[in-house]
């Protein structure tokens, strides 16, 4: 019996979702509640996912398969497997802040906002690993701005 890579599980969920920046901090277990919350869904090319200025309830990783990111009509970014995209829904509902379209046929894991906010309330340090890690995010995109 082969025995799985040092760092990798046995659940290719907690795998992907171990890449994703939002829960790099993340512990293994902590990364198993969280995949025990996630639906895996699969969309065609061409589907809306997301679409700026609606109001957000999810957050989405991109398990397999591409997406354009659009702000107001112009593409700003793609997005591939491992990358998440929603994810200010999880901890404030807000309207989007932008359009996220289906490239390819995609897989997702889809964190409900409901969800994810129990497992908060239940393992609080959850709460702060991801706090964390989308401060980091927030200094990484002001650091990216031009200055004036």
């Amino acid at each position: 019996m082969r025995r799985p890579a040092r760092g990798r599980t046995r659940d290719p969920k907690i795998d992907r979702l171990s890449q994703v920046q939002l829960f790099s901090a993340c512990s293994k277990r902590d990364l198993s509640r969280i995949a025990a919350l996630t639906e895996e869904v699969e969309v065609p090319a061409g589907r809306v996912l997301m679409r700026q200025g609606h109001l957000g309830r999810e957050a989405f990783v991109i398990a397999d398969g591409r997406a354009k990111v659009t702000i107001r009509g112009k593409r700003s970014a793609r997005l591939g497997p491992g990358e998440c995209f929603g994810e200010m829904a999880l901890l404030h509902s807000a309207p989007r802040s932008a359009t996220v379209t289906a490239e390819s046929d995609m897989r997702l894991f889809v964190l409900g906002s409901r969800e994810f906010t129990a497992l908060i309330d239940r393992v609080p340090a959850v709460g702060r690993k991801v706090l964390e890690a989308l401060a980091e995010r927030l200094r990484e995109a002001e650091r990216a701005q031009p200055h004036h």
